[in-house]
């Protein structure tokens, strides 16, 4: 299977979003607070998680990376610098469910790490819900460690 990992480009953004809802379906905090509290000031959980990849292409679409299959965007993987401390940050990776387990996850990571260290990075961070499974597996699998758990709480105004 052909498959190329290309530079983000801003007619990617309303794919990218549509992958991400269907994408994070069952593994994403937005879907938790959701079940917990009910919809929010209007908008459900596919309405904010589509937003981060909002956020990933207005605060550095340059670190955006595109995997397409005979012209077809298939998945992504979104990055941030932080130069001074030296950290690469990957907030959001997706492989369309019908594209999973061809090791495409794992070729956008190494494509993310590589930008990290061609940017003169010493580290890379990423974060995933105890619930994705498939997430986790595949973090530690491509060498991250798991250094922390955080518990998130929400509550009505």
């Amino acid at each position: 299977m052909s498959i190329d990992i290309r530079p983000y480009r801003g007619e990617d953004l309303e794919i990218l979003r549509v992958l991400t809802v269907a994408a994070f379906d069952g593994v994403t905090l937005e879907q938790n607070v959701e079940h917990a509290l009910g919809i929010l000031a209007g908008h459900d959980w596919r309405w904010r998680k589509a937003r981060h990849i909002d956020d990933d292409a207005t605060l550095f679409p340059s670190g955006i990376f595109v995997a397409e299959h005979d012209g077809m965007v298939i998945g992504y993987i979104s990055t941030r610098i932080d130069r001074e401390s030296g950290k690469g940050r990957i907030p959001n990776l997706l492989v369309s469910a019908e594209f999973r387990g061809h090791g495409l996850g794992r070729r956008l990571i190494e494509h993310a790490l590589q930008y990290f260290r061609g940017a003169g990075l010493e580290w890379a961070a990423i974060e995933t819900m105890e619930q994705n499974e498939v997430g986790n597996h595949l973090y530690r699998s491509c060498g991250f460690e798991e250094v922390a758990r955080q518990i998130h709480f929400a509550r009505r105004l």
